[in-house]
């Protein structure tokens, strides 16, 4: 958690993180359906996930070229192998939503999705997994994820 300073700079850290997620957020669904919509139109998700891959790559290429960071191709080198299977992760959520999207709708397949996430996110912060930050799952917390998955549910019945 961001700690809020008296002086205001911790809210103003938060709102701009939250703001940035927020955006993040938005892109998920957004994705899989342009996704999905490219894989059926050429017939292959597979092709699909593979496009949205390389136009990824071109697109964090050129963030590299213009921000902060190059130098740390020497220090992945010595990074835990452990830690390079987010990309594996990554290609598995794309592969799949972009094939399971087009029969099951993208509304649904995101619903699973984010009730994975809240599942995931709390063991994650719990434990500290993966060097994250640990945050106890107390009832209050596990209140506000069951209610955040509920929500989550209602949206997906009306």
């Amino acid at each position: 958690m961001i700690p809020i300073s008296e002086t205001g700079a911790g809210i103003r850290a938060m709102t701009h993180y939250a703001a940035i997620m927020l955006a993040a957020g938005i892109g998920v669904p957004i994705l899989a359906a342009l996704n999905a919509a490219l894989g059926k139109m050429i017939g292959s998700p597979t092709t699909a996930a593979v496009i949205l891959f390389a136009v990824a790559f071109a697109t964090a290429a050129a963030a590299l070229l213009l921000l902060p960071g190059g130098q740390a191709f020497a220090k992945a080198a010595q990074a835990p192998r452990h830690l390079f299977l987010a990309g594996v992760l990554i290609a598995f959520y794309v592969l799949s939503i972009t094939h399971v999207a087009p029969h099951f709708g993208v509304g649904n397949a995101v619903f699973f999705v984010l009730l994975g996430q809240l599942i995931s996110t709390a063991a994650i912060d719990h434990f500290g997994l993966f060097g994250a930050q640990v945050t106890p799952l107390t009832l209050m917390r596990a209140g506000g994820i069951t209610v955040m998955a509920i929500g989550v549910a209602i949206t997906q019945l009306a």
